[in-house]
């Protein structure tokens, strides 16, 4: 039977002891503590005898440690050897100060930094690398299953995404390259215009437009648009536990969660491309007419025979790219979300700002392979 913490004070000539009885322990502590603590603050140097106490914790070591104070010896304590062993190591647990470390300054700080910076970018590739790898395994499986069983791809979810992030983003996408032609024409017309080579302007927006601004911008409108919502979609769900409860359940998060965007973003993004392209090369078409007089028979005509639809097909070569890479950190950032909403805000920061940056960086890798192929 439990019996709550409890102690007596027993006043003899040469030295005052308090008998503590009962269990003390956390459930039945109470205020034994404190009510120690007032006795023996009125009565220093007594003694304690421990003999009675049927079980004891840390909690209820630490206090009576607290309760006798700075002045706690174990040659004052009479106890059964596992309690004087037992308040022992809470004393000593005690004592101990916390070490506060000096943050190194100077050059040392900045080697430190530079070292985890290191780390953590050889961390960071291990991880994509592995994150990769999983993709392709169940792309594959997936690819397997088209073929063998079709009921087996979920459909739904891949017919949900597309129209996600390809037909509500069509929009956003048209208007924002409307006025990046528009202004490629504008700059084009002033620049051209002291040379007298207006009518050049034309060839400038095709290139422009059709090799590189269609991908880039639609891309990066991607990032800011679909990346984060992956992110945020499935660190709510980490958050949630759902992640976790679907990998119980026998499913395959990267199958369930991953797969349907990025089949989705495979496929919509040519299509934004195309949109893209339509659309910029409208709003140079209408600075030129309204500006140089230039109709849009002429405009048409000089694209078809300077600019060609070649321009157009190496842009398109980059659409899968940049579909993998903006759906896999969009999936990857939010599959890393902790338990916090801090998190959940810097994972999805961290999407947006990561796919930009590879977005870009791919875009120079391929202006630099398609150079040195002549194209």
């Amino acid at each position: 039977m439990e019996k709550p913490a409890h102690f007596d004070m027993q006043s003899a000539t040469d030295r005052p002891t308090a008998i503590l009885t009962g269990d003390w322990t956390t459930n039945l502590l109470g205020g034994a503590g404190e009510g120690l603590a007032r006795a023996l603050h009125s009565q220093p140097g007594a003694t304690l005898d421990l003999n009675g106490v049927r079980r004891m914790d840390t909690a209820g070591a630490y206090a009576v440690i607290r309760a006798v104070g700075e002045g706690f010896a174990l040659d004052k304590v009479a106890a059964r050897p596992e309690t004087r062993r037992l308040l022992e190591l809470v004393d000593n647990a005690a004592r101990v100060k916390p070490v506060v470390r000096a943050e190194p300054r100077g050059f040392h700080n900045l080697t430190i930094r530079i070292g985890r910076g290191v780390v953590d970018l050889g961390v960071e590739f291990l991880d994509t690398m592995g994150f990769l790898g999983h993709l392709l395994v169940v792309t594959l499986r997936a690819l397997t299953n088209l073929f063998r069983a079709p009921r087996k791809v979920r459909w739904a979810p891949i017919f949900t995404q597309m129209e996600r992030a390809g037909l509500d983003a069509i929009p956003i996408v048209a208007i924002t390259t409307f006025f990046i032609g528009a202004v490629v024409a504008l700059l084009g017309v002033n620049m051209l215009r002291q040379f007298g080579a207006e009518v050049f302007v034309v060839e400038l927006i095709g290139v422009a437009i059709l090799r590189e601004f269609n991908i880039v911008i639609t891309a990066v409108l991607l990032s800011g648009r679909s990346a984060s919502a992956f992110a945020a979609e499935l660190g709510s769900m980490k958050m949630q536990q759902e992640v976790d409860a679907m990998q119980v359940m026998g499913v395959d998060p990267f199958e369930a969660l991953v797969l349907p965007r990025f089949v989705a973003l495979l496929v919509t993004i040519p299509l934004l491309t195309f949109v893209a392209t339509l659309a910029g090369l409208l709003g140079g078409l209408m600075v030129t007419w309204s500006t140089l007089g230039l109709g849009p028979t002429f405009f048409l005509q000089r694209i078809v025979d300077n600019v060609g639809a070649t321009h157009f097909w190496i842009a398109l070569s980059k659409a899968p790219v940049m579909a993998g890479v903006v759906a896999g950190i969009g999936c990857r950032q939010g599959l890393l979300v902790g338990g916090d909403v801090q998190s959940l805000g810097q994972r999805v920061t961290a999407s947006v700002v990561h796919a930009i940056f590879a977005i870009i960086m791919l875009d120079a890798v391929f202006a630099l392979i398609y150079m040195q192929l002549d194209l």
